[in-house]
């Protein structure tokens, strides 16, 4: 099955606990429909230190984006502005192309 989500998508979140909230596509895991959205679903882990030389840097607490499923966000049209699924189309000479279904408009 295709993912509709691509990297660099505008995406609104539509469930969960930032629900509402946009951002875009840094990460799609097509095994596990899993979604990395900048600025959503902020997490904190208590990172602690380790020996010099291991290339770590950050210890303490530090916040990072966590992914999310895909089912859980959806495209955000270009034309209106609005959350939209996602369509494909097939051109005469046999390229597929992605399509908003609420304005007809090109991802």
């Amino acid at each position: 099955m295709a993912l509709k989500i691509k990297k660099n998508d505008t995406v609104v979140v539509i469930a969960g606990e930032d629900r509402g909230k946009r951002g875009t596509v840094q990460r799609v895991d097509a095994k596990t429909h899993r979604v990395l959205v900048s600025g959503v679903n902020i997490v904190k882990k208590a990172q602690r230190a380790t020996r010099a030389g291991r290339g770590q840097t950050q210890t303490g607490i530090i916040e990072f984006e966590a992914p999310i499923d895909i089912s859980n966000v959806m495209v955000v049209d270009p034309k209106t502005n609005e959350p939209t699924r996602v369509g494909f189309e097939v051109d005469a000479d046999g390229s597929k192309r992605r399509v908003a279904r609420k304005s007809d408009s090109e991802l």
